[in-house]
């Protein structure tokens, strides 16, 4: 399979081109994160065989990083929770706005994600398109929200926000995300 590694500045050099920058661009660089594109297969909802987490040497499974800052098993257990993983769940209402897709995204989200794909809907919808705008979500909030880098502060994150980690109306949300078979180490 092929992949696509792009630097932050080549990266935010197109967006800034597509007027889509935010204030992303300084958060991301101090953090010097690589954004990496992976082909997903969308019936298992995980990697392409041979993709670049397996050569690495890490298999399904594992709870090491892969793809970013959240590993696939940590994302899987967000998707069981925000939809069973149903890509084609569509968008509904949660606590007063449309939440979109396998990972439930909510505009803002999407928006603070840096805006992939050019429309909220058509990106939450997919798979790949919301798993990596988590990934960018969660490369821009963690090093600000005072908690550490791992599964249980990416879930809450996810849930409640860039302070959701701090939050203790996300300790539910952490109790589902660990009936799924996930752990801080995740």
């Amino acid at each position: 399979m092929t992949e696509l590694k792009m630097s932050v500045s080549l990266f935010f050099t197109l967006l800034c081109g597509l007027n889509v920058c935010c204030g992303l661009k300084e958060i991301l660089e101090s953090y010097k994160v690589e954004f990496e594109q992976r082909e997903v297969d969308v019936e298992s909802n995980g990697p392409v065989s041979g993709d670049s987490k397996e050569s690495n040497g890490l298999v399904s499974g594992d709870s090491k990083e892969s793809n970013g800052l959240v590993s696939d098993k940590c994302m899987r257990c967000i998707c069981m929770v925000e939809s069973r993983c149903n890509n084609n769940i569509g968008c509904r209402m949660d606590v007063g706005s449309l939440s979109c897709g396998p990972f439930q995204i909510k505009e803002a989200y999407w928006i603070d994600c840096g805006q992939p794909k050019g429309d909220y809907k058509t990106c939450a919808n997919d798979y790949l398109c919301s798993y990596n705008c988590i990934q960018a979500y969660m490369a821009r909030y963690i090093g600000h929200s005072g908690c550490p880098k791992n599964c249980e502060s990416y879930a809450r994150i996810h849930n409640g926000g860039p302070r959701g980690c701090t939050n203790p109306n996300t300790m539910g949300y952490w109790n589902k995300i660990k009936q799924q078979g996930c752990t801080i180490y995740s």
